[in-house]
């Protein structure tokens, strides 16, 4: 199974980025989808999570200018982000929670990082 994640990026506060994250290999199923974030010098944080009955979570500080969302069959998750904030900026990793075998356990992925920059 891989997690990958695409659409980081370079903009000016106020602007918008769209990521995604796609989910490939053996996968019968996904439980959840999220987007956590680290800037530098600080711990990895949540930003956003939505669930297979397309349920979401986000961090106070995203609420009414980021938006989470997937395909219907939960294999490419999306985040996005509109009027962002110089403090948008960090490392952007997406995560999933995976069946990979029928009647199998959930299985924790993360997909590689992609780089958020706010500055004008």
């Amino acid at each position: 199974v891989q997690l990958q994640a695409s659409g980081g990026g370079s903009v000016q506060p106020g602007g918008s980025l769209r990521l995604s994250c796609t989910a490939s290999g053996s996968v019968v199923s996904i439980g959840a989808m999220g987007w956590y974030r680290q800037a530098p010098g600080k711990d990895r944080e949540v930003v956003a999570r939505i669930s297979s009955d397309k349920s979401t979570y986000y961090i106070d500080s995203v609420k009414g200018r980021f938006t989470i969302s997937s395909d219907s069959a939960m294999r490419t998750g999306f985040l996005q982000m509109n009027s962002l904030k110089p403090e948008d900026t960090a490392v952007y990793y997406c995560n999933a929670l995976i069946m990979e075998m029928p009647m199998t356990p959930l299985i924790t992925y993360w997909g590689q990082g992609t780089q958020v920059t706010v500055s004008s």
